[in-house]
């Protein structure tokens, strides 16, 4: 076992880099902060990050682009040291049917949601390889499986990062680098609350969970330390559905 008793997980002293700001990303980055790791967040909008906690170093970034991920990770390994473990939740979603959508809502979709993990990935990726070690979670939904009505390219996008997940994770498994993937169900997140809020949405998608809820941010956090440790050493190219059974039905 890696590490004291408190640190069982290794995460101590981890130099971490969480994409997104605001919901399941800003979660992560306070769980990894409450185990030891040092956290920077990137974020396209500097509100978000000006809600982060101070310990977190923010920087502000166009994650769709090469040269906005490129940027990030130098930074983070200035200011850190190095790049230990990258944490991909970015996410945003268009509801519409696919007649009513046009190109540039699916194409904005899948460069937000997939084209950003890929080119923040292979960003990261370089430098992990590099030192001999790496851990890379990112996070995908449930969406990547089920046909839901009006998510066309949420789902696309979804779909595309698990299976990027999986040759990421083929490709470098060698150089002791992990790639995974944390699926969650319905959850409460700034992404989803505003669907939920509608007239019958949350009791309508509550009842398709046998657990019987809806997921929480609090839910995710300990696969993504799981997943992002030590000892994880050996779990790799995997995609963790965490839905309260939703898949199940």
């Amino acid at each position: 076992m890696t590490g004291t008793t408190n640190d069982w997980l290794g995460l101590a002293t981890q130099r971490v880099l969480v994409a997104g700001a605001g919901g399941i990303g800003t979660a992560c980055a306070l769980a990894f902060l409450e185990v030891g790791a040092q956290v920077v967040v990137a974020d396209l909008s500097p509100e978000r990050l000006a809600e982060l906690d101070p310990r977190i170093i923010g920087v502000q970034a166009d994650l769709t682009t090469t040269a906005g991920c490129e940027s990030v990770v130098a930074t983070v390994v200035e200011r850190l040291g190095g790049l230990d473990v990258l944490v991909h939740a970015v996410g945003i979603n268009h509801r519409v049917p696919v007649l009513d959508l046009n190109d540039d809502d699916w194409q904005r979709i899948l460069d937000v949601n997939l084209s950003s993990a890929f080119r923040l990935g292979k960003a990261a990726g370089r430098i992990m390889i590099d030192a001999g070690y790496g851990r890379q979670v990112f996070c995908s939904s449930v969406s990547s499986t089920l046909a839901h009505a009006d998510h066309a390219p949420y789902a696309a996008s979804k779909g595309g990062l698990n299976q990027l997940v999986r040759v990421m994770a083929r490709e470098w498994a060698a150089s002791g680098v992990t790639v995974n993937a944390i699926a969650p169900g319905y959850t409460e997140t700034e992404l989803t609350r505003a669907h939920l809020d509608r007239p019958g949405m949350r009791d309508h998608y509550t009842e398709l969970v046998p657990a019987g809820r809806l997921g929480t941010v609090d839910d995710l956090t300990g696969s993504m330390l799981f997943l992002a440790s030590r000892q994880a050493a050996f779990v790799t190219g995997q995609v963790l559905f965490i839905d309260g059974g939703r898949t199940l039905v």
